[in-house]
This record gives C-alpha cells, structure tokens and sequence, in this order.
C-alpha cells in the first residue's frame, strides 16, 4: 500500500508544476496594468512606475520571475496581494472555510438522493421511475448553473419568500469566529435563531452547487449497478435465495461504488469551478468570490496563487480518491 501511495504522490509533482507554468504564464497576458491600477484615479509618474514594477519584480525576465515565485511556494510563500497588501495563503485560508463549508453540504446533498435515486433506477430499469430519474438528471447535468441559481433566487426568496438572498447569515447575529463554519459557530454561540439562519442562507447555495453533481453521480451509480446486477455472482446470490436487500444492498452495490467513489472524487474539481458562479450568484464570502473580485481588480498575485492553491487541494483530493480506489478493490494497488 504504501508503494502505491508513494507511487500516486510522485504523480503529483509533475502536475503542479504544470500548472504553476499554465497559471504564471496566463496570467501575464490578462489585460492592465496592476501598478496603475494601484494608484487608482490618480496619474502616476513614469519614475514611481518603473519603481513599484522593480519593487515588485515585474520588470525582470520571466523566466527569473517564475523561479522566484516557485522558490517562495517551496518555503510558503504564495505571495501578497496588491490590492490589500496581505499574504495571499492567510486570506485563501481565512474564506477557505466558507467555500469548504458550502463544498461540503453540496456534496452530500448530491450523495445523499444521487445513489439511492441511481441505485433504484437501476433496479426498476425501464420503468417511469427510471425515465423520470434519468431525464431529470439530464436536465440537472444541463442547466447553467447561473440561470438555476437565479430562478431558485426569484422563487424561494423573490416569491415564497422562503430562504435569504445572500450572505451566510443574517446581520442580527454577531459572534466570534471559532471554526470558520457558520453552522457550527452558530450553535457554539448560544444565541437564538443563528443556527436558524446560518441552515437558512445555505439551502439555496446548496442546491444550486450540488444539482449538477447529483445528476452525474446518479447516472454513474444507475450504469454501474446495471453492470453489476448481470454478472454471474449477483445470479448466483439470488438463486441461493438471499434476500433482495443482501443482494442488492451487499453483493452488488459495493462492487457498483467503485467507478462511484471515483466519480464523486473528480466532483470536487466541478465544484470548486461551481462556487465561483454559486458564490458570485449568492455573495457568499468564500474563496469563488474572492477570485472574481481579484479579477476584476487585475490583483496578479492572488488570482495566481488562489489559481494553485485550489489546483493542490483538488490534487489532494484526487489522491485520496486514489488511495480509497485501492482500498475497496485491491487488485488496483497492484
């Protein structure tokens, strides 16, 4: 196993880099220029330009100024922002729980109904159950997530009247941030109704950021278990008169979740680009919204380094995914 993992890691070196070169390089041709920015309304001298592009090393070869960057990853630093001038790792991590947050109950939420739906699609094939399941994963697989989380906006909130619009929770509730999720520091805090409203301004985003997930992960669980329930074994099972449930739930949903677990890793990639519409749509402070604000800025330092911090946690969770696949079926580790 730990060959396998080792393996697996040395795998991920040579994707960084990759992508630290893709991110370096792109971000240098995205248009304006950062120092003017910086001096906002004001016209800048000429002579205080080319200081501030020394001072920040901008008017050296590019080849120099990407060994220096990756030299300042090696040691933690992903550089700071121009915009705010603080670190750019403490501000990812300080909204990293937010998106996190959001990730998380997105991901279950797409879990939750994606197998049971996909699994007794699979058993009922053909039926108007199946049809009906498959075809809303169809559309949920298609729908923009923009226009979704809009129409979701002018239902429940606009006309219902159900859900908040924005923000993670209302502004009656101030309290200290002790884990960085809104849910559970709200229920640390004692107070009346913030956990409320914390579960309240999360459905939408929720839903939102997890319809697409979902319909992939019932549609893959759906193909395997179709897979699994013709092999020979799940025949044998039956004719040995075990009960539907042990057949089903034991002897052919475990083989089915190996493709699932599989599919349910590459989702956190999907993801992670989802929050950045979900979070913009919803003005959840996580770190989608911080990038889209930093573009809009021109703020170089942090969309390239937010850039790399979520290509390394999706890489994370790739090899996990990895390592999970070895777990549940053994002949992959070797």
């Amino acid at each position: 196993m730990l060959k396998f993992f080792f393996g697996r890691l040395l795998v991920l070196i040579p994707t960084f880099i990759g992508v630290s070169i893709i991110a370096f390089a792109f971000i240098r041709l995205l248009p304006g220029d950062p120092v003017m920015l910086m001096s906002g309304e004001r016209v800048m001298d000429p002579a205080r330009h080319t200081q501030i592009m020394h001072e920040l090393g901008m008017d050296r070869p590019m080849v120099v100024q990407y060994l220096s960057y990756i030299g300042g990853i090696l040691q933690g630093d992903f550089g700071t922002s121009i915009v705010t001038k603080r670190p750019i790792i403490q501000q990812f991590f300080a909204l990293f729980p937010a998106t996190l947050e959001l990730s998380v109950c997105a991901i279950i939420f797409a879990i939750v109904l994606g197998i049971p739906a996909g699994v007794f699609a699979a058993i009922k094939r053909g039926s108007f159950f199946d049809q009906s399941v498959m075809g809303a994963a169809l559309v949920g697989y298609s729908m923009p997530i923009f226009w979704w989380g809009l129409l979701l906006i002018i239902l429940f909130s606009g006309i219902l009247r159900w859900t908040p619009v924005s923000g993670r929770i209302d502004l009656l509730y101030f309290f200290p941030s002790v884990t960085g999720f809104m849910l559970i520091d709200s229920l640390l805090s004692g107070q009346k109704g913030a956990f409320t409203s914390a579960l309240s301004h999360l459905i939408l985003p929720t839903i939102v950021l997890g319809t697409i997930p979902l319909a992939v992960i019932a549609r893959q669980t759906r193909s395997a278990m179709l897979e699994v329930l013709s092999e020979d074994y799940v025949r044998t099972a039956r004719a040995k008169g075990l009960s539907p449930f042990r057949v089903v739930g034991i002897h052919a949903l475990r083989n089915a979740m190996i493709p699932v677990i599989t599919t349910i890793g590459l989702q956190v990639g999907v993801m992670l680009a989802g929050a950045i519409l979900t979070e913009t749509i919803f003005s959840w402070p996580g770190i989608g919204k911080w990038m889209v604000d930093s573009v809009f800025k021109r703020d170089y330092p942090v969309i390239q380094g937010g850039l790399l911090l979520i290509a390394a946690i999706i890489m994370i969770v790739n090899l996990i995914v990895d390592l999970l696949y070895g777990l549940v079926n053994p002949r992959i580790r070797h």
